[in-house]
């Protein structure tokens, strides 16, 4: 049998006297994408962080491969898991190509420079979102966008097998949206990886994800199939707004109805 890349047991999430979830029993196997959905302060950053050792939880109750993740020390979860944070934290002074290198600082063993391999992997991240011909720029002089997709690619250039999204389309135009989501989606399931996406945008969990996990709030949470949870009632009931959907070509397509 096949073990889940991460799994979490009965995993009670709360911020202050504030529950964002409770007895969550979720599992991620290889080449699976699932969006976590919900409003606002629901616990969608909370679970990526905690996936991480980010933030206070019962490490005994999430594993990654297998092994409870309070076993795992921060320099082997590195290899491991890869994060995408909601704003870049990009505020020393570094080139584009010396903040892509550090996607590699897991891999490096101690006092060792980057290999030709390293530098290839960094070489063809930046290619792949566009910024080559950026390397020698200084990060600050980057747009919002192009710190993002830096970003991004430097998470490809760290190559780990589980992916954390925290907003991934933030400052993105709407065609890299979707050329990052379906470069990331095409890397998991070549790579037998995983990815978890946090994200406010119904339409690109439903394009680019096979599951979701929908927080209510208080603790509640709707988790399953895409084509399960992402229903105009579901939705509905958890953004307490009435939401409606149309097929398209490219799959469903979500919307604010009328009534509030």
């Amino acid at each position: 049998m096949t073990v889940p890349i991460v799994r979490t047991r009965q995993l009670h999430l709360q911020i202050g006297n504030r529950v964002l979830c409770d007895q969550l029993n979720l599992s991620v196997t290889a080449g699976q994408r699932l969006a976590v959905l919900g409003q606002n302060g629901s616990g969608k950053t909370t679970l990526l962080h905690a996936l991480l050792k980010l933030g206070p939880t019962d490490e005994d109750r999430i594993e990654i491969d297998g092994r409870p993740l309070s076993s795992w020390s921060r320099a082997e979860l590195a290899k491991r898991v890869g994060i995408l944070f909601q704003d870049s934290h990009d505020d020393m002074p570094a080139t584009v190509q010396e903040t892509v290198m550090l996607g590699r600082l897991p891999h490096l063993p101690a006092w060792r420079w980057e290999s030709e391999q390293d530098l290839a992997l960094a070489e063809q991240a930046l290619k792949t979102v566009g910024l080559e011909q950026l390397a020698r720029r200084d990060v600050g002089s980057l747009s919002g966008g192009e710190r993002q997709r830096l970003a991004i690619a430097s998470l490809l250039t760290q190559a780990p097998t589980l992916y954390l999204l925290d907003e991934p389309s933030n400052h993105l135009d709407i065609s890299f949206q979707i050329k990052t989501l379906s470069l990331l989606s095409d890397t998991v399931k070549r790579d037998n990886g995983a990815l978890i996406m946090a994200t406010h945008d119904i339409n690109l969990a439903a394009r680019f994800c096979d599951q979701v996990l929908l927080l209510h709030g208080g603790g509640a949470y709707t988790l399953g199939a895409q084509a399960d949870v992402l229903t105009d009632t579901i939705l509905s009931d958890a953004y307490d707004c009435d939401i409606r959907h149309v097929n398209t070509d490219c799959g469903r397509f979500f919307y604010p109805g009328d009534k509030l």
